[in-house]
């Protein structure tokens, strides 16, 4: 390589590079975002950093959940619980997932399914029974509410969501308990 391309080369470099740094100056003056006053996509569960929202965000827990239940939308939470079903199957014999099969979960033991490897903190609980209310703190706050968890979803905060996914797997059992009134 002589002298005059190696010229050329690195002209050709230093102009790539003065055009790159004139666009982006030019971009720069020419476009300017304005931030937003609030998220348009909500996460639920969620807030904004260094906002008020997200000191008040989550309540402290969940409300009772047996008002709910009694009108609970068993159809709407079939429809919610699609959510779980990436993790979790429903039908009686079915194999477990990432997470353990969920048929029979209320009214039945926690650790409930032979073979499955949970954590030690479910495992710590396994003679307590899944009833509505325990059933309702884990699926608000799962991390919370059986340390080392290895369900790793944040929780459904909406109180009446939950009621309704609570109601449509009491119906997943072959002996489903009676709903509060």
């Amino acid at each position: 390589m002589n002298g005059f391309e190696f010229n050329k080369i690195m002209a050709a470099v230093i102009a790539a590079l003065l055009i790159g740094n004139l666009a982006n100056f030019i971009a720069h003056k020419v476009v300017s975002p304005t931030m937003l006053e609030k998220n348009v996509y909500v996460v639920e569960g969620v807030g904004a950093v260094g906002t008020a929202q997200a000191a008040t965000a989550a309540p402290a827990g969940p409300a009772p959940i047996e008002p709910l239940l009694a009108k609970a939308d068993i159809a709407a939470g079939q429809k919610t619980a699609r959510v779980c079903g990436t993790c979790h199957s429903f039908n009686k014999g079915e194999a477990a997932k990432i997470g353990p099969n969920l048929y029979g979960v209320i009214g039945g033991p926690h650790a409930h399914q032979e073979g499955y490897s949970y954590s030690d903190g479910m495992t710590a609980l396994k003679g307590k029974v899944w009833d509505f209310a325990a059933l309702n703190e884990f699926l608000f706050a799962p991390r919370n509410t059986v340390s080392g968890t290895k369900m790793s979803f944040a929780g459904l905060k909406n109180d009446q969501d939950r009621a309704n996914v609570i109601a449509w797997l009491n119906t997943q059992s072959d002996k489903p308990l009676a709903l509060p009134k």
